[in-house]
């Protein structure tokens, strides 16, 4: 080996010597991404890229990771990027959408509740204001002075003259025992006596038919029998019978014309049960008919049945009215409120600001910068626009008013305001899948689909359990048919399935996979 080949060599390996000096020091310098215990690496960010805040569960569990990790299922975690984490359930829209879906909110505060009992009836002839022309004798109708259903009549006033014989003979025995009594008055006592007993007899006979005074004075100073009687009316009224007709024939106690007073008239409510406790007799009330929408008509309660209907669950509650201006019929339909209740201070909120599904009530909450957060709430008693929040809301706190009737009643809060916001990455966005339909179970309504990898999830094939959103949703498709299918995640690991229709191609085969499934996940 010459001189020249041992300086080629000594410079080559100094060479060597400084350039993995360079690369240690490189090394100590930027170590290299850390790794999680399932060998995953977490993924390093230049100046200009968006914050990672933390790595979300893809089946929508309850999980979280601050690095990079895989599910049991081995599909990667998602990550939440700054800006799209709005916190637990809440629900960011930009401001441009919340202008366009009219959005309105109001400050939750406390006011002083008192409540009113609302029912609705029907009016009716006050019972005390009725009266009925029934003779007490056998006769005919001679002439009718009222012959119209609806007719005002006046105290006192003519309604018929009826013809009776026995209303004949009862007046010539009353005239000869009242002339005989006349012409004994020299005759003894005793004579006296016995004739006196007989006209007393004949004229307690004509009073008992209801022949008034007047008439027995006029039969008396004229000395001759009426062939026929003038009924006339007891009281002041209105006929709300059909009269009779000239020249029909009557019997004892045949009701001929019944008249009812309506300056005063009855409506009769049906009141809740519920309800029954704030009605009390002597309340004010407050009455609203069809005929008169833009006037009220001042009342009380007089009455409380005290029965209740089974089937409707109400009970009747009677309101007096003045109807001094005839304006209210009886068979009028109306609906009236009663007031009284007890009053007491709450924290309220508009009865628009809640969504009621039937099975909780809930009302969205309006946070800083878009941000809205569903809350469920209890509530108690309504009045006038309000509800009583008895927990879940606080003393201002502000809510929304207007515009939540966007909400899909069928779909969770979460999930259908999540379709509102574009682009988020969060639980509640509208994923679609092909698949098959392989059950439905006939209890329970849950279906079981085997489904084709989901981008939007990064989920592989598998098959799960789905809840549809309603009953509807299965339709015609029989189970084992391919399928094209919409879900959204209604709450943490549920899935529900807004839109299912036949498909043309079955989904691939199921890979098995060595790790446990996920809450509603089933291997195969």
């Amino acid at each position: 080996m010459n001189a020249k080949t041992v300086l080629v060599a000594a410079v080559a390996v100094a060479v060597a010597l400084g350039v993995g000096y360079l690369l240690g020091q490189r090394s100590a310098d930027y170590p290299a991404p850390a790794a999680d215990a399932t060998g995953a690496t977490a993924p390093t960010q230049g100046s200009g890229e968006r914050k990672i805040l933390y790595y979300r569960n893809p089946m929508g569990l309850p999980d979280t990771s601050p690095v990079p990790k895989k599910d049991p299922m081995g599909m990667d975690y998602l990550p939440v990027y700054e800006g799209e984490d709005t916190g637990g359930n809440a629900i960011k829209i930009n401001a441009d959408r919340i202008q366009a879906l009219g959005v309105r909110t109001e400050r939750v505060a406390r006011r002083t509740l008192e409540r009113e009992v609302r029912a609705v009836g029907t009016i009716e002839v006050d019972e005390r204001g009725q009266y009925t022309v029934s003779p007490k004798f056998e006769g005919w109708i001679e002439k009718l002075y009222v012959n119209t259903t609806g007719q005002p009549v006046a105290r006192g006033q003519a309604l018929a003259e009826v013809y009776s014989p026995e209303l004949v003979s009862a007046q010539r025995e009353y005239l000869i025992a009242y002339r005989a009594t006349r012409a004994m008055a020299q005759s003894g006592a005793d004579a006296q006596q016995g004739v006196r007993a007989l006209a007393d007899a004949a004229l307690e006979r004509l009073r008992n038919w209801d022949i008034s005074e007047q008439q027995i004075a006029r039969l008396r100073d004229t000395g001759e029998p009426r062939r026929t009687l003038t009924l006339v009316a007891p009281a002041s009224g209105v006929i709300v019978k059909d009269p009779p007709v000239a020249g029909m024939r009557f019997m004892p106690g045949e009701p001929l014309f019944r008249i009812a007073n309506l300056g005063t008239v009855w409506m009769i409510g049906d009141v809740f049960e519920q309800d029954l406790a704030l009605v009390k007799t002597g309340a004010p009330a407050s009455l609203r008919v069809d005929a008169y929408p833009e006037r009220s008509f001042p009342g009380k309660v007089t009455f409380v049945y005290p029965t209740l209907n089974a089937e409707t669950r109400t009970a009747r509650v009677r309101v007096e009215l003045s109807n001094a201006d005839a304006l209210l019929k009886p068979g009028m339909y109306g609906s009236v409120r009663i007031g009284g209740g007890t009053a007491r201070d709450a924290v309220v909120v508009p009865d628009s600001a809640v969504i009621d599904s039937g099975a909780k009530q809930t009302v969205l909450i309006a946070l800083a910068e878009g941000r809205f957060e569903p809350r469920a709430v209890r509530l108690g008693r309504r009045a006038g626009g309000l509800v009583e929040v008895l927990s879940g809301l606080e003393e201002g706190e502000t809510v929304v008013t207007r515009a939540n009737f966007l909400i899909d009643a069928e779909s969770n809060l979460k999930a259908a305001l999540g379709g509102l916001t574009a682009g988020s990455a969060t639980a509640g966005v509208v994923h679609a899948a092909d698949g098959v339909l392989d059950e439905v179970d006939a209890k329970t309504g849950v279906m079981t689909i085997t489904h084709d990898p989901v981008e939007s999830l990064k989920w592989p094939t598998m098959t799960m359990e789905f809840v549809p959103a309603n009953s509807a949703i299965p339709g015609s498709v029989k189970p084992g048919a391919p399928i094209r299918f919409e879900f959204v995640e209604r709450k943490a690991g549920e899935w529900v399935v807004t839109k299912l229709e036949a498909a043309r191609s079955a989904p691939k085969p199921v890979t098995k996979a060595p790790q446990p499934a996920p809450a509603g996940a089933h291997k195969h």
